[in-house]
């Protein structure tokens, strides 16, 4: 079978949700793209591309971009990729970054494991961020999470030396799955000193989404590790 066939054949961990964007978001999407986006199809220089050379971190799923926005403005010696499939979400972190004066994010409008595949050449990340992924709560779903032993080894493969690869989330049953499956990658060593779940550290924004859910209680999970 060939790579395309396999790529055909993939089960997607996401849903193309458009949903309603605002006219803001509508503006940018039309006026913002080209100083944002990149074609997913193109191979580059990240370091043109940025016009410098800098640690690089990758965000899968940035939802609104909010979070994003604000990591990038507290580390600007840090240069981030931000990658989304929700057009109205592109749209938002667009408005973002150009009301902060940001240059340091670029967005892919794709498939997140395509891009690792395509995109990013090997051992050239500091870092993969991957905060609260659909969890696909129903067990007939569960095939359709992103984290699973094939995308860890893809992760492993793109970090470089010293890298980290840091999930969130807030549903307790995708956090255990996750630090099973993560942990048993040899080429992963967990930050935690129990070997299990990490305090929030203080580089991840806490999202609006997530004050509202520990105020009724709710629960987040993170997991950092670092390659070997």
């Amino acid at each position: 079978m060939s790579d395309t066939e396999q790529s055909l054949r993939r089960i997607r961990s996401f849903m193309r949700r458009q949903g309603r964007a605002t006219l803001s978001q509508k503006n940018a999407l039309e006026n913002l793209w080209d100083k944002y986006c990149l074609d997913p199809t193109q191979s580059y220089n990240f370091a043109e591309v940025f016009q410098r050379q800098a640690p690089l971190i990758v965000e899968i799923g940035f939802g609104n971009g909010d979070s994003l926005a604000e990591m990038a403005q507290a580390n600007p010696h840090l240069d981030y990729i931000g990658i989304e499939v929700h057009k109205p979400g592109l749209g938002h972190l667009m408005l973002l970054l150009e009301q902060k004066g940001l240059n340091n994010v670029r967005i892919y409008h794709h498939d997140a494991i395509e891009i690792l595949e395509q995109q990013i050449p090997d051992h050239s990340l500091a870092g993969v961020q991957l905060f609260f992924p659909d969890p696909w709560q129903k067990r007939c779903h569960h095939k359709r999470r992103i984290v699973k032993p094939s995308f860890v080894e893809l992760v492993t493969k793109k970090l470089s030396a010293g890298g980290y690869f840091h999930a969130a989330t807030d549903w307790e049953h995708y956090a255990k799955d996750m630090l099973a499956v993560i942990s048993a990658n040899e080429k992963l060593l967990n930050t935690s000193k129990t070997r299990t779940f990490c305090e929030r550290p203080d580089y991840r924004p806490m999202t609006k989404f997530e004050q509202r859910g520990m105020r009724l209680g709710h629960g987040v999970w993170d997991l950092i590790f670092k390659t070997t």
